[in-house]
């Protein structure tokens, strides 16, 4: 039985320090990669049920459809009879994205303030020379 038990420990610690070293900076979360490498060498068993609680970053839960209930859109709250809000709506753009948008929108405003220019200046060839 302490066989058991200290296998299980020994396979804990191996895998906290393998899920640590394999992991991006960026999914490191509260503590450097090394220090928690080094609280899980030092104090195996606290440290890797600390990693495993709140060290790493786990990824978002799916939204996905139960098997007991219909898969139902979301309705805009505060508003009756409002539409259906669209997922993809709420979702939150990237920094990439929104520069992309802001680009686009500038280059609509330009072609537009040239169009309003070509147009006026046709105008003006458009009338009768008052001085001529």
């Amino acid at each position: 039985m302490p066989v058991l038990f200290s296998a299980l420990l020994l396979l804990l610690m191996v895998g906290a320090l393998v899920d640590i070293i394999t992991r991006q900076d960026g999914q490191v979360k509260h503590l450097p990669k090394l220090v928690w490498v080094l609280l899980v060498v030092f104090l195996p068993v606290i440290g890797s049920l600390l990693w495993f609680g709140i060290g790493r970053e786990y990824p978002a839960p799916a939204d996905r459809p139960g098997f007991s209930l219909p898969r139902r859109r979301a309705v805009a709250t505060g508003t009756a009879g409002a539409a259906p809000v669209d997922r993809q709506a709420r979702r939150v753009q990237t920094t990439e994205e929104e520069l992309a948008a802001l680009e686009r929108e500038i280059d609509f405003h330009a072609e537009q303030d040239r169009i309003r220019r070509l147009e006026a200046e046709l105008q003006d060839r458009r009338r009768p020379d008052v001085d001529g």
